[in-house]
């Protein structure tokens, strides 16, 4: 397996690293719907035995409880891997119909970084990153705040999530930005024309998230399985799990399934290895949900397209655009 260093920091990480998100479980607006406490912990056991390294969490992931189950994944495994969190979504207490308002808030990392220490039971987070700009006029107090934490030795690395060229600009006046974390698959392409040019520049590691985007191109999803999704999943209320978005999101990921064939490898792989592809990547988040799912993208560790492929690919992206 062939590591690679995050930005300017002493990190080497897999090619691919477990993303925690959807094993918040579904108490909160962005949630995956119901998720078993334990097949999370045994899709993050068998991730760390097959050789992932990173574990990408946010505190807001089920309003705290990703944090929680990764910690006690990480009670029972003699691995260590890189813990990385994010701060910047604040909840509030339950109202009358037992919901929480989220909100974006940077005044109150401080806070934020004692409670996600506490949550993952660790000493220090290996890489705590803003989750997005929100508030704009907060960012430059915000990025202070953070390289103070580095200072303190409450973090070793300081990264954004979900920044502009622009926004990274501002907070490397202040200090400097290890990592980048947006939105990238073929699916979502928003970030090929400034956001990774910007970050492969300035030696800015780029970690995406949602490669497979939101599992649909995984070779698993099809139009009866998205019609049943629970009202606590949010892709029930996606735009690209939506017509006419869903046939032919569908159809690439069948195009997928076509290139996977040829490597013994499922859709989701191939579309994990386009987005590594791209220089400006460092690694991929791939979440699992237990360790079946883990099982089948672990490949892309090691997996890789070739040019002629990666072509091919962008071909058929170009000969199905989006409606």
């Amino acid at each position: 397996m062939n590591k690679k260093q995050l930005g300017n920091s002493d990190l080497h990480l897999s090619p691919i690293g477990f993303g925690a998100w959807a094993i918040g479980g579904g108490d909160w607006a962005f949630a995956w719907g119901d998720q078993d406490d334990n097949d999370s912990i045994a899709a993050i056991h068998k991730a760390l035995d097959l050789g992932i390294n990173w574990i990408d969490t946010a505190a807001v992931y089920g309003l705290g409880h990703s944090e929680e189950v990764v910690a006690r994944a990480l009670k029972t495994t003699s691995h260590k891997p890189y813990i990385f969190t994010k701060c910047g979504m604040v909840w509030g207490e339950r109202d009358a119909e037992g919901k929480r308002d989220i909100t974006n808030s940077l005044k109150q990392i401080r806070r934020e970084v004692e409670d996600s220490l506490r949550r993952l039971q660790v000493e220090t987070i290996d890489l705590y990153q803003v989750h997005w700009p929100k508030p704009d006029e907060e960012l430059e107090e915000a990025w202070t705040v953070m390289a103070d934490l580095q200072k303190q030795g409450k973090v070793r690395y300081i990264g954004v999530s979900n920044f502009s060229p622009a926004q990274m600009e501002r907070a490397i006046k202040i200090a400097p930005i290890t990592s980048n974390q947006p939105p990238y698959s073929m699916l979502n392409r928003a970030v090929e024309a400034e956001i990774l040019p910007f970050t492969l520049k300035h030696n800015i590691g780029t970690i995406n998230y949602a490669p497979m985007h939101s599992g649909l191109l995984t070779g698993a999803m099809s139009k009866e399985r998205v019609a049943a999704f629970p009202a606590n999943d949010f892709r029930s209320r996606a735009k690209n799990y939506q017509e006419p978005y869903l046939s032919r999101n569908l159809a690439i990921a069948d195009h997928l399934k076509e290139i996977g064939t040829r490597h013994n490898v499922n859709a989701g792989v191939v579309a994990i290895a386009w987005t590594l592809h791209n220089p400006a990547i460092t690694a991929a988040i791939v979440g699992g949900r237990n360790a079946k799912q883990v099982e089948g993208v672990i490949p892309a560790i090691t997996f890789r397209l070739t040019d002629a492929e990666y072509a091919e690919i962008n071909v058929f992206l170009e000969a199905h655009p989006a409606p």
